[in-house]
């Protein structure tokens, strides 16, 4: 259900990518980074990655028995490992956002639901009709939701990201920054399942575009979940995310469903804020998950249709979302579906961001 503007304050983004601060308010920061928070954890000179000591043994690692690459020769690897070049603006981008600036759900949203978003969508909903619906009969998965994610991801396959996945999966793996905590081990997973992908795909590393953490397509999928999700849903023997727009809906459907989506369920509803503190805090320390049942939570729903709802579709999680610093922050119930959504990025921001614009659009073309 769509929250309505008076209960809404807004928007903003930059392409969901799964470790960035996707809430943050689009002013300038009052604090930057320390200077050298980019610079790798280690001391080493970062790069020179086929020769280093520490990739080496990731290396043979990855080629023993139960090893990622367990079919693979450790000096193949290093081979293909050899063309990558340290990013320092990937180590910059995975920052999070300074501490200080604030989140801002209103200008979040409004930096997707905004014209030019809404007319690219559109027309590529117009182009790609037979695809979204087949994938919503197939999978169960609205056609809206789909063109949410891909709006949000990529402006429908516009913004796909022009970095070598090769390069920015190498820096984050071995020469992660040290302004975060450590996800390093995260993207040395990536790495193996990135070479596992170019290798099935009979590609060489170094041809893969993407963005700065590696995703890839028009739906931005890591390597692993394009090895696990992605189909070929045109059925032309060849998976394509990045330039067949039909493999792309079905993968997108296909990943919502294998995560748990279910049919029919509304996504969330428009919440009050609990009056009391103690209550309060307790409802939001699950943040996204949701575990509270209808009796936990319907005093706390804005409607009537909200409150008919509850308990048919639970269980639900109390959701948060800033305003900056200035404006009261807004309540949702999310459900399970809700969850769902933030698999894709684990962000109720990004999740209602997603499912709004993809219900203007759905509106949008229904009235022409």
């Amino acid at each position: 259900m769509t929250l309505s503007r008076r209960r809404l304050i807004g928007t903003s983004l930059a392409l969901g990518l799964a470790f960035t601060n996707l809430a943050a308010s689009s002013r300038p920061p009052r604090k930057e980074h320390p200077a050298d928070a980019a610079a790798p954890r280690h001391a080493d000179r970062p790069g020179g990655y086929a020769h280093r000591a520490d990739v080496r043994d990731w290396a043979a690692a990855q080629t023993r028995p139960g090893g990622a690459l367990e079919d693979w020769k450790t000096q193949t690897v290093l081979a293909a490992l050899a063309p990558a070049r340290y990013q320092r603006k990937a180590a910059q981008l995975i920052l999070p956002a300074p501490a200080g600036v604030a989140k801002n759900w209103v200008l979040y949203r409004d930096r997707f639901i905004e014209p030019r978003r809404l007319q690219a969508g559109l027309r590529f909903w117009e182009a790609h009709a037979a695809a979204l619906q087949r994938a919503q009969t197939q999978f169960g998965v609205p056609a809206s939701l789909v063109m949410g994610i891909l709006g949000v991801e990529t402006f429908f396959g516009q913004i796909q990201g022009n970095f070598r996945v090769l390069d920015a999966l190498a820096t984050l793996a071995f020469d992660f920054p040290r302004g975060r905590s450590d996800r390093s081990s995260y993207f040395s997973e990536e790495l193996a399942a990135f070479l596992q992908l170019a290798r099935a795909e009979s590609r060489a590393p170094t041809a893969f575009k993407g963005s700065f953490a590696g995703a890839m397509g028009l739906g931005q999928f890591m390597p692993s979940s394009w090895r696990r999700y992605a189909l070929d849903f045109d059925g032309d023997g060849h998976i394509d995310l990045a330039g067949n727009p039909t493999d792309a809906i079905g993968s997108i459907a296909n990943f919502l469903r294998e995560h748990g989506w279910t049919p029919g369920q509304p996504t969330h509803w428009a919440a009050n804020e609990p009056s009391d503190k103690g209550l309060r805090d307790r409802l939001l320390a699950p943040d996204i998950e949701p575990r509270w049942t209808a009796l936990d939570v319907t005093q706390f729903a804005a409607t009537e249709s909200a409150r008919a709802s509850l308990d048919t579709h639970g269980p639900w999680a109390l959701v948060r979302l800033e305003n900056g610093s200035d404006a009261p922050a807004s309540y949702v119930l999310g459900s399970r579906n809700f969850w769902v959504v933030t698999r894709y990025n684990r962000s109720a921001y990004y999740a209602l961001a997603v499912i709004e614009l993809g219900e203007e659009l759905a509106r949008l073309r229904e009235a022409q």
